[in-house]
């Protein structure tokens, strides 16, 4: 029988995840796992408990909380690999507030059957990007995508608002209130594999999955296995222009707009040669104010526990 090393992040979606734990325990009893539950004490202690879980004989390493804490457990199992270990698979139980990465992913959002999947432990290897520059000079890994620009501001407001904002409502009301704080778009250059692009830009989005912000589609064809990122690039638009935009790229069907260029790349550097880079990672901040990034992707690093 797989053993199974549940990490639970008690400050996900601002606390409402540890109020599951009793749900969760008792979903993993019925479906018979062997499991060892450890709720995690700080931030970052994730990353250490996934990257110890690769000398005690686990089978599995489990994220319980939102895209911060799969993140986290992520950068855990990479540093174990680089360090030359077999590592667990990686299971997640979506408890934050936006589950893109369990999303993205072909988790389902339903704990019970989250649990479940885990329980049926079908798998599929995944790949695993790295941003390296802002506050992480020796890199930072992710798993679903990053966002810099408007995204990243819409991103910070999001994580201030009360926690029943959660999900679409909350990143909606994030996004108006973005427009009048975040609307000049700065000029940056955008090396790839095939072509460099120098432009004003509203938003770039590098993503391994399909979505973010629980609701917005920023490559709606994503595949996680293919080696390659799926960029999605808007220039400067007027805020009725960005309206219009939000609407198709909640649908999906932004591809094609004179507006959005969406190129697909395994490596990739973006400098600022106006203004700054704000970006996150996975939701996690990785810089306010950067001036420059190199991005890469590692093809099929991590075997993840999905639905089939």
């Amino acid at each position: 029988m797989k053993k199974h090393l549940i990490i639970l992040n008690p400050s996900a979606a601002k606390g409402s995840a540890f109020k599951k734990k009793d749900e969760i325990e008792k979903l993993l009893q019925q479906n018979g796992l062997d499991y060892t539950l450890i709720v995690s004490e700080k931030p970052g202690a994730p990353v250490s408990l996934a990257e110890q879980a690769c000398d005690q004989a686990y089978d599995v390493v489990v994220a319980v909380g939102g895209d911060g804490t799969a993140n986290e457990v992520i950068n855990g199992l990479m540093a174990a690999k680089q360090a030359g270990k077999t590592i667990p698979d990686m299971g997640v139980i979506p408890a934050g507030r936006g589950n893109d990465f369990a999303a993205s992913m072909g988790v389902s959002d339903q704990i019970a059957q989250a649990v479940k999947a885990l329980a049926d432990g079908k798998s599929r290897l995944i790949d695993i990007g790295q941003v390296t520059g802002g506050d992480y000079p020796h890199g930072k890994y992710f798993g679903n995508g990053i966002g810099i620009g408007f995204d990243t501001i819409v991103g910070f407001e999001a994580a201030k608002l009360p926690s029943f904002l959660s999900g679409t409502p909350g990143y909606l009301l994030a996004v108006i209130k973005t427009m009048f704080l975040y609307y000049h778009a700065h000029k940056f250059r955008i090396v790839m594999d095939q072509e460099t692009i120098e432009q004003p830009c509203l938003i770039v989005s590098v993503m391994n999955g399909k979505r973010m912000g629980s609701s917005f589609k920023m490559a709606p064809n994503a595949k996680q296995d293919d080696g390659l990122f799926n960029l999605m690039i808007i220039d400067q638009v007027s805020r009725t222009g960005m309206i219009k935009l939000i609407a198709k790229i909640m649908a999906g069907t932004q591809e094609g707009q004179p507006s959005v260029k969406m190129p697909l790349s395994g490596t990739i550097e973006i400098t600022a040669l106006t203004g700054s880079l704000p970006v996150h990672a996975d939701g996690e901040t990785i810089c306010r104010a950067g001036s420059s990034l190199s991005i890469r992707i590692f093809p099929k690093q991590i075997n993840l526990i999905t639905e089939g």
